[in-house]
C-alpha cells in the first residue's frame, strides 16, 4: 500500500481534546455583532436595526435566492427574493432553516492532519498552511510517481467549482458527483438518446401550465423542490389531474386523482403497456408524431405484446385501471407531464425505464409545448479567462474502457472501483479530494468505499461538518458555511434568464474559510497561481459582472437580476424545433442505442422479488432534511430528529411489531442497521417498508444526528448497474426484522 499507515483508521475526532478551540484560541467569537456590522457597513447598509444581505441556499441544489436577515447583529432569519423565479419569495423548511448551519456548534473548526503519535492515529491541529503543505507534498509526488491524472475529485455543491479549476490545473479531469451514477444520470441520458437533450437542472418541466401530471416514483411534497412543489400546489388547485404511481401513498398521491401503488421492480411494465393503450387507441398526437419523431412503427410492432392484461399480474395493476390512466394522459395532450423524476438509479435498467416515459411524453406531444416540457433560458455571463489547462493523457474511462459507452459523466462509483487495484487494470487512483459529500452515506457498498479508501496515498475531505468521510481523512480543512461566504454567480436555467449573488452574511466562525479561498491558496502553494490571478473573491465578481454592465454593489442591493434577452418557450411561440439526435428528430426508436447493442426501444426485463420473510428497501426524502447534510442542523433536526420504517399493518401484525417499537433491520447479506422505530401504516405495499434516507449517523462527533435512526446505505450491499451509463441500482435490496434487544 502506497500511504504511510499499514490501515487508514477512522478517527473519532470527538475523542481528541478539540474543545479548547472555542475557548481563547481565536476561532469562535461568542457574538458575531462587531463582524456582521463591519460587512454590513461595508456593503453600504444601516447597520442599526434589521439589515439583510442578499443569499443563494445551499441547503439543496435548487439554490433559491433569498436574504438574511440579522438584527443588532445577531442572526435572524432567512427569506424569499421576491424577484427570484427559483423561489417566488418563499422558501421551503430547508431554505428557512438554513441560519442552523451557521449555528451548528459540532462544526469543523480548524485544518486536521492526520498523524501517528505515541503508536495510534490521530488528528492533530494545523495551521492553514501546514495543511497546505502536506498536500501540495503529497499531490506533487503522486503526479511524478503516477501522473497528475491518479486524483480524483468528488463533489457536491456550488463550491466545488473551485475545485474542479483546481484539478484541472494540476491536470487531471478526473472529477466526478455521485448525483449522476447514484441519483439522475439515467434520466439524462434517457432525455438525451430521446430528445437530444437533457431535462437539466432545475428541471424543464411546465408543470405550472400541465393539466395532467403523472408521477412515477417522484415524490413531489417531499423532496421540497421548491419551484415545482409551488407550481404543482397551484396546478392541483386549479383541477390538474394527478396519477402518482407509487408503493407508499406519498403526500402527492394523497392529491391525486389516480394512486397505482405498483408492485416495485415493474414500472417499466406500466410503462409499455400505458404506450401499447395510447398506440392502439390512437390516442397519440398524429400530427407532432408524424412531424417531429423517427422510429414510430419499430416502437409500434415492439410495444404491440404489451397488453395491460400482460401487465396486470407482474405490476398488481388492474387493466381497466391501465386504460383509463392512458386515456386521462391523452384527454390533456399536449399538456401532460410523466415527470422524468430525480433519483431515478433503481434496478439496473433505469436509463430504459426513464426513456419509455420520454416517449410517452413524445407520444402525447409535451415537448417544447405549453404544460409540457419548455425550452430553458439561461444568463449568459462570460467566464473569468484562465491559461489553458494542461491536457490529461488519461482518465477514468481507462479503468472501464468496454463498460458504460453512454456515459457522459465520469462514474462515482467507478472511480472508487478503478482505486482498488487490480491485475486486468492499470489506471489505479492514489489521491482523492473530496468536497461537500460524505461518500459513506451516499455511495452504495459502503464496505467497498472503504476498501478503496484503504489504498489511498492522500484523501482530503473539504466539508462544514464532520461527517463520516472526514474521520478517514488524512487532511481535513474546514469551510464556513454558506451564509459567510462570497461565491459564484448563479446562473441557472428557467423560464426566464437571471443571476443571483451569494454575499457573506457574517464572518467565518472558527477557522473555517470560505471554499474559493482554500482552492486558490492550495493552487498557490502547488506552484498554480497563474490560474488564480484574482486576489479575492470581490475582484473575482466584479470582473464578471462588469461583462454585463452590472456592478458587485448593485447585486449586493438588490440579490437577483433579470436579462431581457430571451428564447421562446414553446414551439407554439416560435422556438424553432433542433432535435440533437443521429436522426435529427425525436428517437422513439434510439439508432444511438442499436449501434451499441442495445434494444432501441426499452423491453420489459423481470426484477428479483424479496424472498418469505424478506421485504424490498424503498428509500426517499422528507421536506424538513436534505438526506444527510441536516440531519444535525439545530433548527431542522427540532422538526425531525430521526427517520422511521414505514411497515404494512398485515406485516407488522405477522412479525409481531408494534407502532414506535424499536427494531434493527437485516438484509439479505447479513448486514444490520442501527436501531429505528417503526411505523405502522396502510400506506405501503406488504412487499416493502420504507425509510427516509440521511439518518443513522455513527460519529459521535454530530451530536444531534449520532445514533438517531437507521442508515440505508448500510443495508445497501447490492447494486444493479444500468448497463448503458453506469447507474447503481440500488432498490435491490431486501430486509426483515430483529427485536433492536439481539447482538
Amino acid at each position: 500500500m502506497g500511504n504511510s499507515f499499514s490501515r487508514r483508521e477512522f478517527i473519532k475526532i470527538s475523542g481528541l481534546s478539540l474543545g479548547g478551540l472555542s475557548l481563547g484560541a481565536g476561532f469562535y467569537n461568542k457574538s458575531s455583532v462587531p463582524q456582521i456590522k463591519e460587512i454590513a457597513k461595508g456593503a453600504g447598509a444601516s447597520i442599526s436595526g434589521a439589515v439583510k444581505t442578499p443569499t443563494v441556499c445551499e441547503i439543496c441544489f435548487w439554490q433559491c435566492a433569498g436574504w438574511v436577515h440579522a438584527k443588532n447583529g445577531e442572526p435572524w432569519k432567512i427569506t424569499g427574493n421576491d424577484a427570484d423565479p427559483n423561489s417566488n419569495g418563499r422558501l421551503c423548511p430547508r431554505g428557512t432553516g438554513g441560519i442552523g448551519a451557521y449555528l451548528d456548534e459540532d462544526r469543523l473548526r480548524t485544518p486536521l492532519i492526520r498523524k501517528v503519535v505515541d503508536g495510534k492515529q490521530t488528528f492533530v491541529e494545523a495551521s492553514w498552511d501546514e495543511a497546505f503543505t502536506v498536500i501540495a507534498d503529497k499531490l506533487k509526488k503522486i503526479a511524478e510517481e503516477h501522473g497528475p491524472e491518479c486524483v480524483a475529485l468528488f463533489t457536491h455543491g456550488s463550491g466545488g467549482s473551485y475545485f474542479k479549476h483546481l484539478l484541472r490545473a494540476y491536470g487531471s479531469n478526473n472529477i466526478t458527483a455521485p448525483s449522476y451514477a447514484q441519483c439522475r444520470g439515467p434520466r439524462e441520458e434517457a432525455y438525451l438518446l430521446t430528445f437530444g437533450e437533457g431535462v437539466g437542472s432545475p428541471e424543464r418541466t411546465d408543470i405550472r401550465d400541465a393539466k395532467c401530471i403523472v408521477l412515477i416514483g417522484s415524490h413531489l411534497g417531499e423532496n421540497m423542490h421548491n419551484t415545482q412543489v409551488q407550481e404543482f400546489a397551484d396546478a392541483v388547485g386549479q383541477g390538474a389531474t394527478v396519477i402518482c404511481v407509487d408503493p407508499r401513498f406519498s403526500t402527492a398521491a394523497s392529491k391525486a386523482k389516480h394512486w397505482l401503488p405498483i408492485r416495485p421492480g415493474t414500472d417499466l411494465a406500466l410503462l409499455l403497456s400505458w404506450i401499447h393503450v395510447i398506440i392502439k387507441e390512437k390516442l397519440y398526437d398524429e400530427e407532432y408524431v408524424a412531424k417531429y419523431t423517427a422510429g414510430f412503427e419499430e416502437l409500434k410492432r415492439e410495444v404491440a405484446k404489451y397488453t395491460p392484461e400482460w401487465a396486470y399480474p407482474i405490476t398488481t395493476i388492474k387493466p381497466h385501471v391501465i386504460v383509463e390512466t392512458a386515456r386521462e394522459m391523452a384527454r390533456h395532450r399536449p399538456s401532460t407531464i410523466v415527470h422524468p423524476g430525480r433519483h431515478v438509479t433503481w434496478y439496473g435498467d433505469d436509463t430504459q425505464r426513464v426513456r419509455a416515459g420520454a416517449i410517452i411524453n413524445a407520444l402525447l406531444g409535451s415537448w417544447g409545448r405549453r404544460g409540457g416540457f419548455y425550452y430553458p433560458n439561461k444568463a449568459s455571463v462570460p467566464k473569468y479567462k484562465y491559461p489553458k489547462y494542461p491536457t490529461p493523457t488519461k482518465s477514468w474511462r481507462d479503468a472501464f474502457p468496454d463498460l458504460y459507452p453512454l456515459a457522459n459523466l465520469a462514474l462515482a462509483n467507478g472511480i472508487c472501483d478503478a482505486t482498488i487495484p487490480k491485475a486486468d487494470k492499470s489506471c489505479a487512483f492514489k489521491g482523492w479530494l473530496v468536497y461537500g459529500t460524505n461518500l459513506l452515506h451516499t455511495l452504495p457498498e459502503p464496505k467497498k468505499t472503504v476498501e478503496a479508501i484503504q489504498n489511498l496515498d492522500l484523501l482530503v475531505a473539504i466539508d462544514l461538518m464532520p461527517a463520516e468521510i472526514t474521520g478517514y481523512a488524512d487532511v481535513v480543512l474546514p469551510e464556513c458555511s454558506y451564509l459567510e461566504r462570497y461565491d459564484d454567480l448563479r446562473a441557472l436555467p428557467g423560464r426566464v434568464p437571471t443571476i443571483a449573488l451569494r454575499a457573506p452574511a457574517f464572518e467565518p466562525k472558527y477557522n473555517s474559510k470560505p471554499g474559493w479561498w482554500i482552492a486558490r491558496e492550495l493552487g498557490i502553494k502547488m506552484g498554480l497561481e497563474k490560474y488564480f490571478p484574482w486576489k479575492n473573491f470581490e475582484e473575482y465578481l466584479e470582473t464578471r459582472l462588469s461583462k454585463v454592465g452590472l456592478t458587485l454593489e448593485e447585486m449586493r442591493k438588490k440579490g437577483v437580476h433579470e436579462f431581457e434577452d430571451r428564447y421562446p418557450l414553446y414551439f407554439e411561440e416560435g422556438m424553432q424545433p433542433e432535435f440533437d439526435t443521429p436522426s435529427g428528430k425525436i428517437e422513439l426508436a434510439s439508432s444511438l442505442l442499436a449501434s451499441y447493442g442495445f434494444d432501441a426501444v426499452p423491453r420489459y426485463t423481470h426484477h428479483e422479488q424479496p424472498p418469505e420473510g424478506y421485504y424490498r428497501l424503498l428509500y426517499g426524502r422528507a421536506p424538513t432534511h436534505t438526506f444527510a447534510r441536516t440531519t444535525n442542523n439545530p433548527l431542522l433536526t427540532d422538526l425531525m430528529a430521526e427517520n422511521e420504517v414505514w411497515v404494512n399493518k398485515t406485516v407488522a401484525r405477522l412479525h409481531g411489531l408494534k407502532n414506535n417499537q424499536s427494531v434493527v433491520l437485516v438484509n439479505q447479506d447479513g448486514e444490520r442497521s442501527t436501531k429505528i422505530k417503526v411505523k405502522v401504516t396502510e400506506r405501503i405495499r406488504h412487499d416493502s417498508v420504507y425509510m427516509v434516507h440521511g439518518f443513522g449517523h455513527t460519529d459521535k462527533r454530530l451530536k444531534r444526528a449520532y445514533m438517531r435512526g437507521a442508515d440505508d446505505t448500510k443495508l445497501i450491499s447490492r447494486v444493479k448497474v444500468d448497463p448503458i451509463m453506469g447507474g447503481t441500482g440500488m432498490r435491490v435490496n431486501f430486509v426483515t426484522f430483529e427485536s433492536a434487544g439481539v447482538s
